[in-house]
């Protein structure tokens, strides 16, 4: 059967298709839905004619039939210093783009390590079929309350929960990576920045860090280990202080403790790498863009959130997971460390 160009109707509904076609609504319906025994040539008109006349199906009366809201939570880090971070940016933008290519929407909630009230709030209002969480802290609130709404969800991060899908880079074994070059390559005085080691992912580069040393049999001064620094102040005093101490290296937890460490550096007039190196367990564009260029843990956060999204929405619909456990990453030498 063919529909002319008369017929066709942007805002076409079920119905229409129905009539068109001189077939019932449930019909129509079941063709659509994939739903029910129809036969081949049936199914080939009702596809046919869907398409000529550009019907759309109602997404809210979609999720109503399908007991289903068509939106993912996204759980993002309550902090001040959030928009500074670009790893939560390209990681939604992942997420984004993913789910929206399935005809779901994103809805982004707010979540500090003792508080997940709008995750609450949006589970209890019935707003997403899924959530995607993208920082894991000990005891963490958020976990426990999905597990008692049995809500899917995917942890972009690590914990030792085993019964969590986690999504993530082995940032244990690269961090160790990173610090066994740096003490390969004659650094014998690194002091470590880190930040909140309540996070997980802090808690597995310190880990890395410390294994490095084990392993190459050298001992660490473990008065360089600066942890739990929050905002610009408290990474300026460490700074202030490892130059006081005679350190050749400074290794930074993630971009934004790097950022930080190479402003307090340029304000002391320090070069980089000619009187102390630096480097970083995670790399992003914002360091890129520094001279000299910094050596790096490199890992794609746009990876982890399309990984992560794909994972969701498998859980949601009861299949086995399309893409879980550790991602690839590299180590980029750069002259920051020459």
């Amino acid at each position: 059967m063919s529909i002319s160009n008369e017929t066709c109707n942007p805002k076409a509904s079920l119905d229409d298709v129905a009539k068109a076609l001189g077939v019932s609504k449930s019909t129509v319906s079941r063709v659509l839905s994939g739903k029910g025994r129809i036969s081949e040539e049936t199914r080939q008109r009702v596809m046919q004619c869907a398409a000529q006349m550009n019907y759309q199906p109602n997404v809210i009366a979609r999720g109503l039939a399908q007991s289903k809201t068509f939106n993912i939570g996204v759980v993002l880090p309550y902090e001040k210093d959030l928009g500074e971070i670009p790893f939560f940016q390209n990681c939604l933008t992942g997420i984004c783009e993913t789910v929206s290519s399935r005809d779901y929407d994103v809805i982004v909630a707010m979540a500090a390590a003792d508080d997940a009230s709008q995750l609450e709030r949006m589970i209890r209002n019935r707003k997403v079929d899924g959530v995607i969480l993208t920082r894991s802290v000990t005891d963490d609130p958020a976990v426990k309350l999905l597990k008692e709404n049995n809500i899917p969800f995917v942890l972009i991060g690590s914990t030792s929960d085993d019964s969590v899908v986690q999504i993530d880079i082995d940032h244990e074994s690269a961090c160790c990576e990173l610090t066994t070059y740096l003490i390969s390559s004659g650094c014998s005085r690194t002091a470590l920045l880190l930040g909140s080691k309540s996070h997980n992912v802090n808690v597995s580069r310190y880990n890395g860090f410390v294994n490095a040393y084990a392993k190459s049999g050298k001992a660490f001064d473990n008065s360089l280990v600066y942890d739990n620094l929050s905002g610009r102040r408290a990474i300026e005093l460490a700074v202030g202080e490892i130059l006081n101490k005679d350190c050749d290296c400074i290794l930074c937890g993630d971009d934004y403790i790097c950022v930080r460490a190479l402003a307090a550096l340029k304000e002391k007039q320090i070069s980089v790498p000619d009187e102390i190196k630096i480097a970083s367990f995670y790399n992003s564009p914002v360091l890129q863009s520094y001279t000299p260029p910094i050596t790096s843990v490199n890992a794609d956060p746009f990876e982890l959130g399309e990984a992560a999204a794909q994972t969701v929405l498998s859980l949601i619909n009861d299949s086995d997971p399309s893409a879980c456990g550790f991602l690839s990453y590299e180590i980029s030498i750069k002259r920051s460390t020459l």
